[in-house]
């Protein structure tokens, strides 16, 4: 639900990503052997609406946490444009600063995200000060949000990160994040450290902070039960592109990509009628630093023909606001099993 007024409406794009592109280059040994470049990220499209969450999911390795780090601008992107509700980021219109008070992230390792030698309150009270907010006003903000976030500030203010668990140590990272009041959280496998009573919880606490304050969340993780509870669009990965988006219900329904089938065929059923007698998916991903030609799927894939080494697809609608990118959705792609061209087919 939305209670923060913003430009457009709440179904306008808050975040637009056109063109993303992170390789890392390779150093030569001493013998000139090596170089090339890992294509972790290789020309991403998408857009995350205002109120929504949109999930991200893939093997490790498939881009999803390099994605977010360039989101966040934490590294350099090669290629590729970011657009925060209508601005570049990066751009005299958008500098950075103004764009990361806008944008929060919450990491995986919740220790690693600290600093050991600041107490709780001095954590989240940090970054409100950095952007200008006086230290007693700061302190106030961080007392408040420890509070909401379920520590109480008279037990849990003057406490250092080694003295919490893992949980409340999450709870603190998610604290610090809203401390600086932002519109869109990008949360990096925020419970996958946790344990599962501890993650319901986390998950709750997460889908009210989103009503109350107005709150956009770019979720990623490896856990497709979470990601389907907490998602109102879904963005699959492989081999550092989009293979699908789509609504969640609709995309865990009736996946149109062949690897996303595979992947939600993998989920642990504790029905006996439903569990899996055969992997869904053989074999490791491709190496990013020489993907394969055409599809970066197909050596994988039970549909490939010919035809998807040779042609990389493009994205085809496959339903209401739901597009992947696999030849056989694409009208007159040369797969024996793609549908022929409106043309043709009158």
């Amino acid at each position: 639900m939305q209670t923060i007024t913003d430009v457009g409406g709440p179904a306008q794009p808050l975040l637009t990503i056109q063109g993303l592109v992170k390789h890392f280059p390779l150093k030569k040994d001493a013998f000139g052997r090596g170089g090339g470049v890992v294509h972790a990220v290789d020309g991403v499209n998408f857009e995350v609406l205002k109120g929504e969450t949109l999930g991200v999911v893939g093997e490790s390795g498939c881009g999803k946490s390099t994605t977010a780090r360039l989101l966040m601008q934490l590294i350099a992107p090669t290629a590729g444009e970011i657009v925060f509700d209508g601005r570049t980021v990066g751009s005299r219109d958008l500098p950075l600063k103004e764009f990361r008070r806008q944008v929060q992230m919450v990491f995986q390792d919740s220790y690693a995200s600290l600093n050991p030698r600041l107490t709780i309150e001095d954590s989240v009270a940090f970054g409100p000060q950095v952007h200008g907010v006086p230290q007693r006003e700061a302190i106030a903000r961080a007392r408040s949000l420890l509070d909401r976030v379920g520590l109480a500030p008279a037990r849990f203010a003057e406490r250092y990160p080694h003295e919490l668990s893992g949980g409340q140590r999450q709870r603190v990272n998610i604290a610090r994040a809203l401390a600086l009041q932002p519109r869109m959280v990008i949360l990096d496998e925020a419970v996958s450290a946790l344990d599962k009573s501890v993650e319901a919880q986390v998950l709750n606490l997460l889908t009210d902070l989103k009503a109350e304050f107005g709150l956009t969340y770019v979720f990623i993780s490896h856990d497709l039960n979470v990601v389907h509870y907490m998602s109102d669009r879904v963005m699959v990965m492989y081999l550092g592109q989009v293979a699908e988006i789509g609504p969640s219900d609709a995309l865990f329904k009736q996946p149109a990509h062949p690897y996303t089938a595979a992947l939600l065929s993998s989920m642990p059923s504790m029905d006996p009628d439903h569990r899996t007698q055969e992997a869904p998916l053989a074999g490791d991903p491709p190496n990013p630093i020489n993907p394969p030609s055409g599809c970066r799927f197909h050596p994988r894939c039970s549909m490939a023909a010919a035809v998807c080494a040779q042609r990389v697809p493009v994205r085809t609608i496959t339903g209401p606001h739901h597009v992947a990118a696999c030849l056989v959705h694409e009208p007159g792609s040369g797969h024996p099993q793609a549908p022929q061209p409106l043309a043709q087919a009158a």
